[in-house]
């Protein structure tokens, strides 16, 4: 493994361990509810969120929130090295499990979303992230942006900042991070 690689194995440790210790349902009720006003801006765009796994924080209350208003879809793994794929969901959905344990929709359409809610393990005020490694949402958001305008939107407790994200070429910068204490626009 590469100097980087190992950095960012240890970064990725580091973070899940801390963001264990952090959640509690006050702190992801205010999270969800500062998401939902943001996604208030983007009403009427297709708008993805993600279904939680292990300790992240749940964007479901903001995806249900803004369901009457706006598409919403979740990701879809197609496989190792390939972007995400995004199908519709709905609250009450039909849902079956999908890769790495995140539930999927049963069925419904597949859609291109232009605002983007995106799980992490830690983020900093660049705007950077540090996902599990698996490179799913960089190479998605660098496929959505080559086709036009689109908002990627961090969710996260405000306990996983960190001072700097190892990053690499590839990595793609979020525009916006929402935590329990509000929105952080990223410097650059």
């Amino acid at each position: 493994m590469s100097g980087l690689g190992e950095m960012k194995s240890a970064a990725r440790r580091a973070a899940l361990s801390r963001r264990r210790a952090l959640p509690d349902d006050a702190r992801a009720a205010a999270a969800a509810a500062h998401l939902l006003a943001v996604l208030a801006a983007h009403a009427g765009k297709v708008i993805a969120g993600y279904m939680p796994i292990r300790t992240e924080i749940s964007p479901l209350p903001a995806m249900a929130g803004i369901a009457d208003r706006s598409p919403v879809c979740v990701p879809v793994i197609q496989g190792e090295g390939l972007p995400l794929l995004f199908r519709e969901w709905h609250p009450g959905a039909a849902m079956i499990d999908g890769p790495f344990g995140a539930l999927v929709p049963a069925s419904g359409a597949f859609l291109e979303p232009r605002v983007l809610i995106v799980p992490l393990l830690a983020f900093d005020r660049r705007g950077f992230r540090l996902g599990y490694g698996g490179g799913f949402y960089d190479r998605t958001l660098a496929l959505l942006r080559g086709a036009g305008p689109v908002t990627a939107i961090g969710l996260a407790f405000a306990g996983q900042e960190v001072p700097e994200v190892p990053t690499e070429s590839t990595d793609q910068p979020l525009d916006l991070i929402v935590t329990e204490e509000g929105s952080i626009t990223p410097r650059r």
